[in-house]
């Protein structure tokens, strides 16, 4: 995302923005712009600067040159829509900014409905009237296995309290990445077997 992003201008439309974690990265847009869905949850964190209702966006036709969608997709039970209204909004050749987990637990729940191939992914935006720039896959190596057992420790050692959970990330998770940044550089990749994908596209023209 950090090499992507500075090559993005115009104005962006963050779908699913939450607190727009990655806003200070696209540092060459015009207006950067949240949307999340309509919720009195997202509407109390008074992060977003508009809301839908999960099926229509409120923008006109053409309105921006590009949309990020980070970690959002697992969560639409409607893609083929989805996809639509995106590719609706941007302006001819406008980008898409997609980031995707592929091995990652059951979260949000119970709002995550899917997981994408590389293979699915990439025929389901070209069906969509997308052209895939660039796809890239993250953890394609040991590292994804470190990771799910991290993902494994979170969820039986969740504390209400966020200085506990700290102490036990450095005493029990952070061992494990290490561990597995470090065999990572001397064992073998395994592009078949990944953390989560991002992708940018563009949108076809005529």
């Amino acid at each position: 995302m950090a090499l992507v992003a500075p090559k993005m201008s115009g104005q962006l439309l963050d779908v699913g923005c939450g607190s727009k974690p990655y806003r200070d990265l696209f540092v060459n847009v015009d207006r950067y712009i949240g949307l999340e869905f309509d919720t009195p949850e997202s509407r109390a964190a008074n992060y977003a600067d508009f809301f839908y209702d999960g099926n229509h966006f409120p923008f006109n036709d053409a309105s921006y040159e590009v949309v990020l969608a980070n970690q959002v997709f697992e969560h639409v039970f409607n893609p083929d829509e989805f996809l639509n209204e995106i590719l609706r909004i941007l302006k001819p050749e406008g980008k898409l900014l997609l980031s995707v987990p592929f091995v990652w637990d059951e979260h949000l729940q119970p709002l995550d409905y899917a997981r994408y191939s590389s293979f699915g992914l990439r025929s389901l935006l070209e069906r969509h009237g997308f052209v895939v720039v660039d796809l890239r896959k993250m953890n394609a190596d040991v590292r994804v296995i470190f990771q799910m057992i991290n993902v494994y420790l979170h969820k039986i050692l969740l504390s209400p309290s966020g200085k506990i959970n700290l102490l036990l990330c450095a005493i029990f998770m952070a061992p494990f990445t290490l561990l597995g940044i470090i065999l990572s550089k001397v064992l073998p990749a395994n592009p078949d077997l990944f953390l989560s994908q991002i992708v940018l596209a563009r949108k076809k023209t005529e």
